[in-house]
């Protein structure tokens, strides 16, 4: 196993980089002038010293509950810099996840961005006694009495943070149902970080938009951590990140990487790029015929890159599987997108490639230095469980000794409770998780992700989710209404009645075009209309325990 030969602590990585670019820009919000790296250095020294006067020591549990801000990079550094343990907490969590998770944590401070310190107002006395507005590090409750956050102070002790010195517990999204609080060192995050810079390189000229909730592992650590260790600055929205706002943000920032989730990209194909193919007969024809489809596709691939700002050379996708058409589009467009694949558990990455050396539906290439195998893989698919071991991987599950005990094995490798196969260039090929295989009456093993994967490339499809029923198959479907509102042309009927006729005449044209692609096992049985989006996670993963018989 490869070592990296630097001391792996945030200070110590944040203090290289303040060394070799303390004027470059660091933090900013669209639209605003940055901070640059000697800045941020002072603000999170200031904030040290202003935790220190609120008693906070090393090992204490500090909360975050915060939309994207440079203070909540400001914030978390501070935090970590002085030996305390970060919570963050992901912004879309209910009030009673938030009180559960600071209590388990046992968190005695939280920073709250202005605008979800409504999530708290009916749960303020149950929070720590020290609760400060990251926007500007007022005191929104404290035991000390007439204390203001001063910008010039410096911390009064020295503090010395070591390699394993747990950095965050962060609490899974839970699309089980059963969230966890999962620890990570400064090492776990910081390997990974710089791991994967090998995958695809960034430097100090690198501009990186951050949309997905820097709570998440993967914004965590791809999107704050790694930035700051080689010096890029980081660019925030100050708005909800709807598809509008994003693409506008992006001709302003002209971001050279992003991490985003499926849902996103797959939202952009299908607004921006199939509906102009289906808008007639005749495009839909040409799009059908492969040499002509590709071309299509090149010349969309263009029109997208300059959506996405012209600079961009790193898209990547993560938190979920890539629908399987979006991907092939991608692919033909030469947009330089890429897979990624890994677990809270493991900091998180394990798997991805440069956008240069993508191979259709592979997750791409375990990432060096760490250790990945197929456990007892099928003689004819090769597939088996995920087994990790390596320096990302995490401590174990906070206050649950029993239950970090149940996903290592005997030698030490985690359990990952993924499926997946290794191909002969050592690229990871995601199949589903072991808890969501469908066993069937005849002893058959279904993976829904896979049919989901079908049913999500049929026209007006915009999400799906296979569950078994009574010892069925069954599609819930969720159809976009509003683009089968926009083919409405019969004026002899009123508009709701045309979209649900329509609904029902797809559902039909649905379940043969899904049971022609798959196997005679995997077909369903019937499609069910989901009125409403499914219920996600921070990351845009359907909740899929709030939608099977046994959730």
């Amino acid at each position: 196993m490869q070592t990296i030969n630097r001391k792996l602590t945030f200070p110590s990585l944040f203090a290289e980089t303040l060394q070799k670019f303390p004027n470059q820009a660091a933090y900013s919000f669209v639209g605003e002038e940055a901070i640059t790296y000697k800045n941020a250095y002072q603000r999170i020294r200031a904030v040290m010293a202003f935790l220190e006067k609120l008693q906070i020591k090393p090992g204490d549990k500090i909360a975050i509950l915060s939309h994207n801000m440079p203070n909540w990079g400001i914030s978390y550094f501070a935090a970590t810099f002085m030996g305390a343990v970060t919570v963050p907490l992901l912004p879309d969590f209910h009030p009673f996840e938030i009180d559960k998770y600071v209590e388990h944590s046992g968190a005695t401070l939280l920073f709250v961005s202005r605008n979800l310190e409504y999530k708290i107002k009916d749960i303020e006395f149950l929070m720590p006694p020290t609760i400060i507005c990251m926007d500007d590090f007022s005191i929104v409750k404290s035991k000390v009495r007439n204390l203001q956050f001063d910008a010039q102070a410096v911390p009064t002790k020295e503090y010395s943070v070591q390699e394993n010195d747990l950095a965050a517990i962060n609490y899974t999204s839970g699309t089980t149902g059963t969230p966890k609080g999962v620890m990570l060192s400064h090492k776990n995050i910081a390997f990974t970080a710089i791991k994967a810079v090998e995958i695809h390189h960034v430097d100090e000229h690198d501009r990186i938009f951050s949309i997905l909730p820097i709570a998440h592992s993967l914004e965590n650590t791809l999107g704050l951590v790694l930035p700051m260790i080689f010096g890029c600055c980081v660019y925030y929205l100050q708005k909800p990140p709807t598809l509008e706002i994003l693409l506008q943000a992006m001709k302003t920032v002209k971001p050279t990487a992003m991490i985003t989730v499926p849902l996103i990209i797959e939202k952009v194909y299908r607004e921006n790029i199939l509906s102009k193919v289906n808008r007639t007969w005749m495009r839909r024809t040409l799009y059908a015929i492969p040499v002509v489809r590709k071309a299509i596709n090149f010349m969309f691939g263009l029109l997208l890159k300059r959506k996405f700002g012209g600079h961009l050379k790193f898209f990547g996708v993560g938190g979920s599987s890539l629908d399987a058409t979006v991907e092939n589009f991608l692919m033909e467009a030469r947009f330089p997108y890429t897979v990624g694949y890994g677990l809270t558990e493991t900091a998180p990455l394990l798997a991805s490639s440069s956008p240069y050396h993508t191979k259709l539906h592979a997750t791409g290439q375990v990432i060096n230095g760490i250790e990945l195998k197929i456990d007892n893989p099928d003689p004819i698919t090769g597939e088996g469980e995920i087994l990790v071991k390596g320096n990302n991987v995490m401590q174990g599950y906070y206050n649950e000794p029993k239950l970090t005990k149940t996903v290592f094995d005997r030698d030490g490798w985690l359990k990952t409770g993924d499926l997946g196969m290794l191909d002969k260039d050592n690229y990871l090929f995601f199949k589903g998780r072991l808890k969501n295989i469908i066993v069937l009456k005849s002893g058959e093993n279904v993976y829904p992700e896979e049919i989901e994967t079908v049913i999500n490339s049929f026209h007006y499809v915009d999400e799906s989710l296979v569950v078994e029923q009574k010892g069925k198959l069954v599609a819930l479907v969720h159809f976009n209404k509003d683009e089968i509102a926009d083919n409405y042309e019969d004026l002899q009927t009123e508009i709701s009645e045309y979209v649900e006729k329509r609904v029902d005449e797809l559902k039909v044209e649905l379940e043969e075009y899904v049971n022609k692609r798959v196997s005679k096992f995997s077909r369903v049985q019937s499609v069910i209309s989901q009125e409403d989006p499914f219920k996600k996670t921070a990351t845009l993963k359907i909740k899929r325990f709030l939608y099977t018989k046994n959730g």
